[in-house]
């Protein structure tokens, strides 16, 4: 199991590399994220107090997974030697980005973004 230092990394970082299978994974983690707290919010009738509760904490998940997926995406595209800045991208083109970037073959070797797949920066 990772220590929260390597997931804060995973999820919030823009520096290292990461591979197909951490970034498919982390994006699935970050969408069933989102997909929970929707289901909560709509178990509610509107204008309740839960309901009210869970519409902000389903926003608040849509935030921090558009930022986690920005940096998941930002790491993905150093593992082939792509600058981090096409990774807004994400934010117009998300599943087709996300999909994509799931299929493209990383660099076998070191690159000017780190030593290894998935090692921190």
């Amino acid at each position: 199991m990772p220590d929260s230092s390597q997931l804060i990394w995973l999820f919030f970082s823009f520096s290292g590399r990461v591979n197909r299978a951490a970034y498919f994974l982390g994006g699935l983690f970050l969408l069933l994220v989102q997909f929970f707290a929707l289901y909560r919010f709509m178990q509610y009738e509107e204008g309740t107090a839960a309901s009210e509760t869970w519409a902000f904490v389903f926003f608040v998940a849509v935030i921090v997974a558009l930022v986690s997926n920005i940096a998941l995406a930002a790491k993905r595209l150093h593992d082939f030697g792509k600058p981090a800045p096409f990774a807004l991208l994400f934010v117009v083109a998300g599943v087709i980005m996300y999909i994509a970037l799931c299929f493209i073959p990383g660099d076998p070797g070191p690159n000017r973004y780190g030593e290894r797949t998935n090692a921190p920066a």
